[in-house]
Order: structure tokens, then sequence, then C-alpha cells
């Protein structure tokens, strides 16, 4: 009888611990399939606040002595809040490996002139700063604007699963609104540190004029609405901000 019951607790705790197993299998596969980032390239997006009476200061001094930091490393854009934000300015920074940004930034904190004519007058300047470091969704490449024009980041706070879960349907979304003509798509990137589930759209547009009678088309748009309909089942929240380009931007 002491046998036998030797015998069932065993199969018990086998059977419980293939079960465990199972479920963590299972998990794990949820999480992790489909499309996944390619962890090399990333761009860190940063936000400086501004003292308000130092805004016209703070362009003027980083419009003198961006070389000095582009000589490191690449900007993608940099640009003053319109609309959205008060007294800010957001810019992107492509870096190819987490090593590379490492290097950057210890060359920075060494390179004289970037310390004493930029670093130690902006710092009076600054109220906060933020960044963030995000990748390019897998089906997404830069893009560049034929010409001149305003921008739109807009920042969705998704659902936890990152693009796996949520990635074709917003992908449909997306791709339905630029390839209907109602804005030019630059770049949809997907947060890695920062706040986590961010995804943030920047699109480009001629004026902001332009931008209100697109969005009032899309919202005409059967297959827009489609699109998006789908999408919103993932999304939390939402928020944008009307994004001009500095003198020293690439991104004009």
């Amino acid at each position: 009888m002491l046998n036998m019951r030797g015998v069932i607790r065993k199969a018990y705790g086998l059977s419980e611990k293939i079960c465990s197993m199972k479920s963590t299998k299972q998990f794990t596969s949820f999480i992790s399939n489909g499309p996944q980032q390619q962890h090399g390239t990333f761009y860190e997006i940063r936000t400086y606040c501004i003292k308000p009476e130092k805004m016209n200061a703070f362009s003027k001094l980083t419009n003198e002595n961006i070389h000095l930091r582009t000589a490191h490393s690449e900007l993608i854009g940099y640009w003053t809040v319109e609309f959205g934000g008060i007294n800010q300015f957001v810019h992107i920074w492509k870096y190819d490996s987490f090593a590379q940004r490492t290097a950057v930034r210890t060359a920075l904190a060494h390179d004289k002139d970037w310390q004493n004519k930029y670093i130690a007058h902006m710092m009076p300047m600054l109220q906060t700063q933020d960044n963030e470091v995000t990748y390019l969704v897998p089906w997404c490449k830069i893009g560049k604007p034929v010409k001149d024009g305003v921008y739109e980041l807009v920042t969705f706070q998704m659902k936890p699963g990152g693009p796996a879960v949520w990635g074709p349907a917003f992908q449909m979304a997306v791709s339905t609104h630029a390839n209907a003509g109602y804005a030019s798509l630059i770049g949809v990137f997907h947060s890695e540190f920062g706040q986590l589930n961010q995804v943030h759209v920047l699109w480009w547009y001629e004026n902001p004029d332009q931008r209100a009678a697109g969005r009032h088309k899309a919202h005409e748009d059967a297959r827009v609405v489609a699109a998006v309909r789908t999408s919103v089942s993932y999304l939390v929240s939402q928020k944008n901000k009307l994004l001009l380009p500095t003198p020293f931007s690439p991104l004009k």
C-alpha cells in the first residue's frame, strides 16, 4: 500500500512538472511569436524642456555649436514643439549599437569644445530632459521628405505584447493612411527603454493646413476607417505634437 502511494505521488509530481513546462512553453511562445526587432541600430529620442525666456538663446546656441555634436554621431532631426507641448525641443539620434553610444558619450565628456562652448551655457537654460531608446518597427525605414514642411509626432500607448501582437493591425492602419496620400510617413519607432509599449509615428506635411485637410478626408475614407477600427483594440491612449524643424535639423 505504501509503495502504491509512493508511485502515485511520483506520478502526480511528474504530471504537475509536465503541465508547468507546457504552460511556460506556451507563454514564451505567445510573447515571442511574430516578427522580431533587429537589435542593432536604434534611435534615441530626446526631449528638452527649456526655460521660457531662454528659448531663443537655446536655439541660437545650439545652431552655432551643433556641429561639435554631430561630429560624433548622426542626427536624424531636431524640432521645436509648436502644439502639444510648451517650450520644448525634440531631437532624434541614430546609433549602430549600445557600444557606439557609450563611446560617443565618453568622447563628448572629454570634448573640451563641446563642454565649454555648449554644455556649460546650455545647462542653465534647461528645465527638464527626457530620453527614450527606440527601434524602427521591422516593416519601416526612415523616410525623407522632398521639401521643407512640418512634422507630427503621434505617440500611441499600446497594450503589452509588442509588435508580435499588435504589429499587423497597426501596420495596416499606418500603411493605409500613408498610401492614401494623406501624409508622408517618416518613421515608426517602438520603445525599448523609457515608457514601455509605446509607438511613435512621425509624419510629414507641407503645412498645418494640409494636415487638417488630410485628417478630414481620412475620417471619411472607408479604407482608413476600417484599418483604424481593427487596430484600436490594441490601443490604450494616444497623444500628438506638431513639430517645426529648426534651421540645423537634417529633416526639414
